[in-house]
Formats: structure tokens, C-alpha cells, sequence
């Protein structure tokens, strides 16, 4: 008798910054997610892969839930919405120290009624006393959701038991991929992200929401990438920040992203960073397209 395998989406939602991309590559035990201790790094969504016994459970990670500012934070909005309409399960990421009204928010914004599990996340970072208060004032909702999760990924919790619980919740079906992928992603567009990563955490809090990163080529080889990508900004100014004095920041960019390459792909990594100015680009849709952000 054949076993009976299940399959289905889980949107992963929540305010900029609320742990979701720590979180996937914890649950894959795999760095795939741009994670940064800076609000809305992730820009599109991204498909992360998790296999639980005979279940195929498809993350996607999201943007961040904010307003809606520039073109591009246009296309991150649209993004997580679209990702809340595709799914079988969302779920709502909050930290233990967010006001209850992130969630309120997130209630009328789910015009379908998805179900959803609540992910009280970074519970670290708070008092037990404050974590029992913060879980009562979820129970005055516990009509709407399926399970309320605290998570620290720090202090740990079995990623076992979280797996099961979102297991429980898939609908019977084949798989839709090959249950040793990690990700639908390509891998030019991975290591895109990984690059944004080392731009978030080697620049000022203004540079990174002012630039992106284009892969011009990828050279695989057996024992080494060499990939070529270009950054742009904004302005001259923001240029001359990303590059630095006598070239220092963006030669620590490029070795912090060559870790991270490395890290993932398991080969030496020959990396090769331009930077060039494109004004205005987070409003032109030309370019937002090229980067790969399709605007409506």
C-alpha cells in the first residue's frame, strides 16, 4: 500500500523585522533567507522547501506588512498579499514584545479567512511574567487562530514539533517537487539576496533600502562560482558610501558575501562588485523589472 503524502503552502507573515527569514533557515537548518537585524530586507517572496515525514510543506517568506511608500514598497506589500491568498496555512509571526494591534491589523487584512497559526517569536527578549501576559491577551482571540507557538530560536524549541504542527494542517496531495530541494529559487537569484545581506550589515541604516543588486553572470564551475553582479544606488553620494575610503566598505561587502556564497554552495567563490548610480530607480518600472520586481 502506498503511503499517502501530503502537500501544501504556508505563507509566513508578519511586520519588517518580526524573525521570519531566521526562522525558515532554522527550519531547514540551511541559510537560504537574507536575514537582517535591520526592518524589511526581504523584498519578494521566496520559496523554502521543508520535508516532514510524508509532508511537503512549501514556506514562503515574505515582506514585511507595512504602508505603502515608493513603487517598490508597493511591490513588497502586493507581494505578501499575494502570498496570503496562495497559501493552505499562514503564519503570523509577532514578537513577544509587539502590541497586540499588529495582529488586529493582520485580521482584516485577511479578507478570506486563511487559517493561521500565531508565532510569538523572540520571547528571549522578554520576561516570563511578560510572555504570560502577552500569550492572555492572544487567548481573547483564540477563536481565530489554530495554535498560538511561543519561539525562541535562540533558547531553542524543536523544530520537530513545529513541523508536525503545521504538518497536521496540509491537505492530502503529491508532491509538487523533489523532496531533496531546499528551495524553488534559482541560484543566481540566492545569492542576489546574499549580497543584499552583506550590504545590510556593512553599510548605514539609509544605504541599503536605496540600493539593490543585479547578477550579471554566473560562471559554475566544479570547484569555484565566479559570479559578477552590480549594485546600484540611488545617488552619487550613496556611491561613494557603499565603496568607501581607499575601497574598504565594499571590499568588506564582498568578502562577507564570498562567506556566505562559500557557506551555501560549498565551493571557493570569485566574486566581482560594481557599483554604478541609476536615480530615481525604485520608482522606474523599466529597472524595478530588470531587478525582477514586476509592478502591476
Amino acid at each position: 500500500m502506498s503511503i499517502q503524502t501530503k502537500t501544501g503552502y504556508v505563507a509566513v507573515i508578519g511586520r519588517p523585522n518580526a524573525g521570519k527569514s531566521s526562522l525558515l533557515n532554522w527550519l531547514i537548518g540551511e541559510k537560504l533567507a537574507l536575514v537582517s537585524h535591520k526592518a524589511n530586507a526581504t523584498r519578494k517572496r521566496l520559496n523554502i522547501i521543508a520535508m516532514h515525514e510524508n509532508t511537503q510543506i512549501i514556506f514562503i517568506d515574505t515582506p514585511g506588512i507595512h504602508e505603502q511608500e515608493r513603487l517598490l514598497n508597493q511591490f513588497m506589500l502586493e507581494e505578501a498579499m499575494k502570498a496570503m491568498g496562495d497559501c493552505d496555512l499562514i503564519l503570523f509571526l509577532a514578537p513577544a514584545s509587539d502590541s497586540i494591534q499588529n495582529y488586529i491589523d493582520f485580521l482584516a487584512l485577511n479578507k478570506n479567512h486563511i487559517q493561521h497559526m500565531v508565532l510569538l517569536t523572540k520571547t528571549d527578549s522578554v520576561s516570563q511574567t511578560a510572555l504570560f501576559d502577552k500569550i492572555k491577551e492572544y487567548q481573547a482571540f483564540q477563536d481565530k487562530f489554530l495554535a498560538l507557538i511561543p519561539v525562541s530560536i535562540k533558547k531553542g524549541i524543536s523544530q520537530s514539533y513545529l513541523l508536525e504542527t503545521i504538518s497536521k494542517q496540509m491537505p492530502e496531495h503529491p508532491y509538487l517537487y523533489d523532496p531533496e530541494i531546499l528551495t524553488t529559487e534559482r541560484l543566481r537569484d540566492i545569492y542576489k539576496e546574499l549580497i543584499r545581506e552583506a550590504i545590510f550589515e556593512n553599510t548605514s541604516d539609509e544605504i541599503p533600502y536605496f540600493s539593490d543588486v543585479i547578477i550579471d553572470k554566473v560562471e559554475e564551475k566544479e570547484t569555484i562560482e565566479n559570479i559578477y553582479a552590480t549594485i546600484i544606488v540611488d545617488k552619487k553620494s550613496q556611491k561613494g558610501i557603499l565603496i568607501g575610503k581607499e575601497g574598504q566598505t565594499i571590499k568588506r561587502i564582498g568578502s562577507h558575501a564570498r562567506k556566505l556564497i562559500e557557506s551555501l554552495s560549498q565551493k571557493r567563490a570569485f566574486l566581482k562588485l560594481v557599483v554604478v548610480v541609476k536615480q530615481g530607480w525604485s520608482q522606474d518600472k523599466d529597472i524595478l523589472k530588470k531587478i525582477g520586481y514586476i509592478v502591476e
